[in-house]
């Protein structure tokens, strides 16, 4: 078995990756950023959160500090030598996940200079036959329209994007290419869509993208209950999800296979709708959510107007149908279908949203 080294390992996809290559006894590297935390602790906490706090054999497993964008990772480069030495699969998970103008400093300097910096040092440091994966987003397909297919795309101007976040993923994968192309990198693009809960149990333990419009409003039912409220959404456009559980046994397939496709789009051939989450979540909280395509800010009661102003980045993907090639990744996994049914997409959201209200009921409890 490959050891496998994994940056910005304690992330929701990171994490639940490595939790799964632990049960298959795989040898994995954590690289950590510290914070208040030892990275340690840190992955031990969210291994432990992955797990309801079961304990797992995390005898495999090494946890190191490193800073994404410092020479050598500010690691000892003994140390670096050492958890290089063999044939290793690295994946470069770290990224920011920030997408507004005030932020593009912090974007830039993780997704693009960060993945300079990564691939200096696995170029420096690992072995021959070592292969290096860059986990990319589907999105960065930007505001293009036709077919995403599995290939390379130049860099384009920022009118081309909804974000600065789907930008500096495109240049990133670009500079992969580059590597790729003029200095013999082993490297290889998997491009995730929205990744979402367990897809046979329904645990759901983020609330990134159609859980943060969840969260949202779930808040708002709870201080309007009964109200009836308008949201800036495309009823018939939808959303392309894929469950986490499938995104680290697809993963780990990549890890035991020997050729891998230079880039492959995980992502779902049957997206879903946006009328199915709002009807939903009309039936999980106390407020009647109807989605409209044309609404205008101006034309909104101050309630939907404040359900606006926080789905910001939600919002620009809301009316969206993207075609994703699936082709290269259909060879690879056996046509295996990456997306969940409406009735796992349910239990996701019931599930969030009792997880939502029982962290209220705790925090009500400890005030009184």
């Amino acid at each position: 078995m490959r050891t496998v080294i994994i940056n910005g390992a304690n992330g929701y996809v990171a994490s639940n990756f490595i939790n799964n290559l632990l049960k298959q006894h795989y040898a994995v590297i954590a690289l950590v950023r510290a914070n208040k935390q030892d990275p340690e602790e840190r992955m031990n906490e969210v291994l432990a959160h992955i797990n309801d706090g079961k304990e797992i054999n995390a005898s495999n497993l090494e946890v190191y500090n490193y800073s994404l964008n410092d020479k050598n990772f500010s690691m000892d480069e003994n140390v670096l030598k050492s958890i290089f030495s063999g044939n290793v699969d690295y994946f470069h998970f770290a990224a920011s996940l920030k997408y507004d103008e005030k932020s593009i400093d912090e974007i830039f300097s993780a997704n693009i200079e960060g993945v300079e910096n990564s691939i200096k040092v696995f170029s420096k440091y690992a072995m021959k036959d070592s292969r290096f994966f860059y986990i990319g987003t589907a999105y960065s397909c930007g505001r293009f329209s036709g077919l995403f297919e599995e290939k390379f795309y130049g860099n384009k101007d920022f009118s081309e994007f909804r974000n600065y976040y789907e930008q500096s993923k495109r240049f990133a994968e670009n500079i992969v290419r580059e590597n790729i192309r003029n200095n013999g990198l082993n490297g290889h693009i998997i491009r995730l869509s929205q990744v979402v809960g367990n897809k046979k149990t329904g645990v759901t333990k983020t609330d990134y993208g159609i859980f943060d419009f969840a969260k949202r409003i779930y808040n708002l039912a709870n201080r309007y209950p009964n109200e009836i409220v308008r949201v800036h959404v495309d009823p018939d456009a939808t959303q392309n999800l894929i469950p986490i559980d499938t995104v680290t046994g697809h993963l780990t397939r990549v890890v035991e296979e020997k050729e891998i496709p230079e880039i492959m789009n995980f992502v779902s051939k049957n997206p879903v709708q946006n009328s199915f989450i709002i009807d939903t979540l009309n039936q999980l909280v106390p407020i009647q959510i109807i989605p409209v395509k044309t609404l205008e800010r101006k034309d909104m009661n101050p309630i939907e107007r404040m359900i606006s102003a926080g789905m910001s980045f939600t919002e620009s993907y809301a009316s969206i149908d993207v075609l994703f090639d699936t082709r290269q990744k259909d060879r690879f996994l056996k046509n295996t279908e990456t997306g969940p049914d409406y009735k796992s997409i349910a239990k996701m959201m019931e599930y969030f949203i009792e997880t939502l209200s029982e962290k209220k009921k705790k925090r009500e409890h400890e005030v009184t």
